[in-house]
């Protein structure tokens, strides 16, 4: 989810005529999700600090749409992903160590269709935390999430071509690469080809009967 669903300024009323009935406990609170060294939990407003500080360097933004650029503005964000939960239409995580409370990343999904069967998903983690497995556990931890609890059937994501360590972490969390989007992704005056992957609920089953479970939701 290399373009944020987020737009400063942007966002429009929803009519509840317009949202799926997805009467479900993560609408109301997402539950946490912790398994290894990890532990996602809601985003808070006091996670805005540590969020500008680690997604605002240029590593870290240059294949994504551009995040807020102020404690303010990832405040007014955080707030956003609330209202967006309740109305059944997106979810965002926010990435911490278990013994340590500070957000180091995010983890977001949201619905392309009605039922949210059909979703995307993306990713942002401090490049502090890049190459210690982090990714792989979170990632893991919100597959079940999307899944088991959302119900999703289709998953997919988007990685710009240059994006390589994006590209490999995609692959080896078992994502298929379907097809390349030509000149889809606009950062910084720059248009790049995207990568399309999709995980489905089919090949995840069989992924899953492979290996022990994996998740604790609390």
């Amino acid at each position: 989810m290399e373009k944020m669903p987020y737009q400063p300024g942007a966002e429009v009323p929803m009519s509840r005529d317009r949202i799926a009935s997805i009467a479900t406990d993560w609408q109301r609170a997402l539950p946490v999700l912790a398994a290894g060294r990890v532990v996602l939990r809601e985003l808070r407003a006091d996670d805005a600090p540590s969020l500008c500080a680690l997604l605002t360097t240029e590593e870290v933004s240059r294949f994504i749409s551009p995040p807020p650029t102020t404690v303010e503005g990832f405040e007014r964000f955080i707030a956003w992903t609330h209202r967006q939960r309740a109305a059944g239409a997106y979810a965002c995580y926010a990435v911490t160590l278990r013994g340590r409370d500070t957000a180091i990343g995010i983890f977001q999904i949201r619905r392309l269709d009605a039922t949210f069967e059909l979703a995307e998903w993306g990713f942002a983690i401090g490049s502090t935390f890049w190459g210690t497995g982090l990714f792989r556990e979170s990632a893991r931890l919100m597959l079940d999430f999307a899944f088991d609890v959302i119900g999703v059937r289709r998953l997919e994501a988007r990685a710009a071509l240059p994006n390589g360590r994006g590209n490999g972490a995609l692959r080896k969390i078992g994502a298929v690469q379907e097809c390349v989007l030509r000149r889809s992704f606009a950062r910084a005056g720059v248009r790049f080809d995207q990568a399309l992957y999709a995980i489905v609920d089919v090949d995840r089953a069989a992924a899953q009967a492979r290996r022990p479970a994996f998740t604790r939701v609390h």
